[in-house]
């Protein structure tokens, strides 16, 4: 499973040792939990921390994900308007 949830999270928002924090790292952190009222922060954080641009990287990687997501539905939409003419 790539994911689960967790009862309880604690998160630790201080720079990693190497790299930085970047939003993903928090998302992936955060979707662990399985609601607010459950997490709680081991020490104070840079806000600037969560304003800062996402990685060229995981936004080309977005970006291909959803080309991916419109070729799909249109394939399917394809499909099923070919089904009904067939009827």
């Amino acid at each position: 499973r790539s994911s689960q949830t967790i009862p309880a999270v604690i998160l630790d928002l201080a720079p990693p040792p190497t790299g930085k924090l970047s939003l993903f790292n928090l998302y992936v952190a955060l979707s662990r939990s399985s609601g607010r009222e459950t997490i709680r922060l081991l020490r104070d954080f840079d806000e600037n921390a969560l304003t800062s641009p996402h990685l060229p990287e995981l936004t080309a990687e977005d970006d291909r994900l959803a080309r991916m997501n419109e070729a799909t539905i249109s394939w399917w939409q394809t499909l099923k308007d070919a089904r009904i003419s067939l009827h």
